[in-house]
């Protein structure tokens, strides 16, 4: 608890020091962190429950005996978003192939939507970040040569640690940045890669449909 303490008594002063800019890249920390701890817990502690591999499994197995019924079931009993998108398919087992495909995007649109929750705004601290740490050296350095101009200061000193202070914005902004960036890309990534196994799931779902139903569903 004292080395949390000592560490806020030493971070409030360079907040100070940055001026006012340092709090809205402050507020931009606090939303990508808050942001990068809910996309970890969704995407990579319960990833489970985006693309479940044992129940995938199963309903393959069901569909390769041709119990389309008992798949059905199972997608009733699983919350996870691929049950949601394999539900919406199987409930037009039997119809044309083209009405089996309609149905699994829309529903592989409204479920994957999830998946991009808040990516855009962590790209947007990601970007925001920097240009408001730079504002703020900017505003630093002008009222630094407004002062040396009003008081005839000429000293390299007072120069100096004038622009050591102002530059506290755009390093503050840049540690927001950065980690911000990288965790967008990541997420992003991972993003891809489950709707593109959702996708995998549903050309695949409508290919043992068609040999389960005796290629009726291949009709317009």
């Amino acid at each position: 608890m004292g080395n949390i303490s000592g560490w806020l008594n030493s971070l409030f002063p360079l907040i100070a020091k940055g001026g006012w800019v340092m709090w809205p890249i402050v507020l931009l920390s606090i939303a990508a962190f808050s942001i990068i701890l809910e996309r970890l817990w969704f995407m990579v502690v319960r990833a489970d429950r985006i693309v479940p591999r044992s129940f995938l499994a199963e309903v393959d197995a069901k569909l390769g005996k041709g119990e389309i019924e008992e798949a059905v079931v199972l997608c009733r009993k699983d919350g996870s978003m691929m049950a949601r998108v394999l539900y919406a398919g199987l409930s037009f087992a039997g119809s044309p192939r083209s009405v089996v495909r309609e149905a699994l995007e829309d529903a592989g649109r409204r479920e994957t939507r999830e998946l991009d929750r808040f990516l855009g705004t962590l790209s947007a601290i990601a970007g925001v970040a920097p240009l408001l740490g730079f504002l703020g050296t900017v505003l630093g350095m002008v009222q630094i040569f407004q002062e040396i101009s009003q008081k005839h200061i000429g000293q390299y000193e007072a120069l100096a640690g004038g622009i050591y202070v102002a530059l506290y914005t755009t390093v503050a902004g840049l540690v927001v940045a950065i980690p911000a960036y990288l965790a967008y890309r990541a997420f992003a990534g991972i993003a891809d890669r489950k709707r593109q196994d959702m996708e995998d799931w549903a050309v695949d779902l409508m290919n043992k449909l068609d040999k389960a139903t005796g290629g009726k569903g291949n009709a317009v």
